[in-house]
């Protein structure tokens, strides 16, 4: 009987050691992911081509479920078109400005570095 109920015990140590690790784990996983988002928002306003300024000031983030989304809540239509170029009604094309994918690279790079800090502890 002490040998079982021993046994029970450690079980149950253990699984709280384990509970309280996984807690750490996602609280320093969602404070990376907030830090991350808020970087690439300052980085974005600093990068994206300015033609009036309201497309640089328009960027945000907000959570969905449990992911960081960055986006512009101003010029939303025009991510796309400066990102990628797009034809003018005369034929000819504007230039790309990359910004986005740069921001995003930045981004992953950062957060995965994070990522490791948070895990190795």
């Amino acid at each position: 009987m002490a040998k079982s109920k021993g046994i029970g015990s450690l079980s149950r140590e253990i699984a709280q050691a384990l509970s309280e690790y996984t807690s750490e784990i996602e609280e320093g996983l969602e404070k990376s992911k907030v830090e991350v988002a808020k970087g690439t928002v300052k980085n974005l306003k600093i990068t994206s081509p300015e033609q009036t300024g309201d497309y640089a000031k328009g960027w945000a983030r907000k959570k969905i479920g449990t992911a960081q989304v960055v986006y512009n809540r101003t010029d939303y239509q025009l991510t796309h078109l400066l990102e990628n170029g797009h034809v003018n009604r005369d034929g000819s094309r504007t230039q790309s400005t990359p910004h986005i994918a740069p921001a995003e690279d930045k981004a992953i790079d950062e957060f995965m570095k994070k990522v490791e800090k948070v895990i190795k502890g």
